[in-house]
C-alpha cells in the first residue's frame, strides 16, 4: 500500500477515458490496472465503487433529466442488481484474496473478450423488443454480483446483454446508467462497513481526481476516435494484464 497516490490518478485517468470512449468499461479497467499493481482484491473493488458512486450518481441524474429512463426496465433490474451486488460484495471481504484474485482475473479477462465481441458485433437494431421479462431480472442478479467480484462490469455484462437482445439501445444505456447508481452505492456501503478505508483512501482519491481531470478531456475526444478500434484495443489490454495477474498468482 507504499504506492504513490499519483499511480492512482493515473489510473483513474485511463479509466475514465475508456470509459468516455465506450459508455462502459471504468470499473473494470480500473479494477484490472489495480489488481496489476498488486491490490488485493476486496481493497481494489471497494476503493471502485467508492469512486464511481459519485460518477453513476451524476450519469444517471442526466439520463433521468434527458428522458432516457425505461421504468419498467428499472424496476426489473434494480432490486435483483442490489441483492447480486451486496452478495458479491460480502464473499469478496469474507474470501482470502490471495485466493480469490486468479478467479477474479479470469472473470476480466472473460470480460475484455465481451468488450472485443461487442466491438465486432456492434449493429443497428431495427426490430426492438421492449418485453422486460424475468430473465432481465436475472440478469440484473447475475451483473450484480459480477460487478461487485470484479470490480466492475455492470455495463459490460448488463448493457451488452439487453442491446444484443434487441432493446432500445439509448433507453437501455440510460436505464442501466440510471440502475447503476444505487447498485454500486449498496456495495459501496457493505464495504465500508466490513473494510477499514484508512488504508485505502490514497487509491480512492486518486481514482477521482484522475477521472475528475480525464471526463472532459474524454468527452471532447470520444467523438473523433474510431469506438471499434478503441474497443479492440481496450479488451486485448484487459486480457493481456488479467493473464499476467493470473500467471502471477499461481507461479
Amino acid at each position: 500500500m507504499d504506492l504513490n497516490i499519483l499511480v492512482f490518478v493515473l489510473v483513474g485517468f485511463i479509466a475514465q477515458m475508456i470509459d468516455g470512449a465506450l459508455g462502459m468499461a471504468y470499473g473494470v479497467s480500473s479494477n484490472t490496472f489495480l489488481l496489476g499493481l498488486g491490490i488485493p482484491p476486496a481493497a481494489a473493488s471497494a476503493s471502485v465503487h467508492m469512486a464511481e458512486v459519485v460518477t453513476t450518481g451524476i450519469s444517471g441524474y442526466s439520463h433521468w433529466k434527458l428522458g432516457n429512463v425505461n421504468w419498467k426496465l428499472v424496476r426489473r433490474l434494480l432490486v435483483p442488481g442490489v441483492i447480486g451486488g451486496l452478495v458479491g460484495a460480502y464473499l469478496l471481504t469474507s474470501i482470502d484474496g490471495n485466493i480469490i484474485k486468479p478467479y477474479i482475473a479470469a472473470y476480466l479477462l472473460i470480460m475484455g473478450g465481451v468488450i472485443i465481441y461487442k466491438a465486432f458485433t456492434m449493429v443497428s437494431h431495427h426490430d426492438l423488443n421492449e418485453y422486460h421479462g424475468p430473465r432481465v431480472s436475472l440478469l440484473g442478479l447475475f451483473g450484480g454480483f459480477c460487478d461487485a467480484i470484479g470490480g466492475g462490469g455492470w455495463g459490460p455484462v448488463v448493457t451488452s446483454t439487453l442491446v444484443a437482445h434487441g432493446k432500445h439501445p439509448r433507453m437501455t444505456i440510460g436505464s442501466v446508467n440510471f440502475t447503476e447508481f444505487f447498485v454500486t452505492l449498496s456495495e459501496s456501503i457493505l464495504f465500508i462497513f466490513a473494510l477499514n478505508f484508512g488504508e485505502y483512501w490514497r487509491i480512492i482519491l486518486g481514482l477521482l481526481i484522475g477521472g475528475a481531470i480525464a471526463a472532459p478531456i474524454a468527452a471532447r475526444i470520444a467523438q473523433k476516435l474510431p469506438v471499434k478500434t478503441l474497443m479492440i484495443i481496450v479488451g486485448v489490454l484487459i486480457i493481456l494484464l488479467s493473464l499476467r495477474t493470473i500467471y502471477l498468482s499461481i507461479y
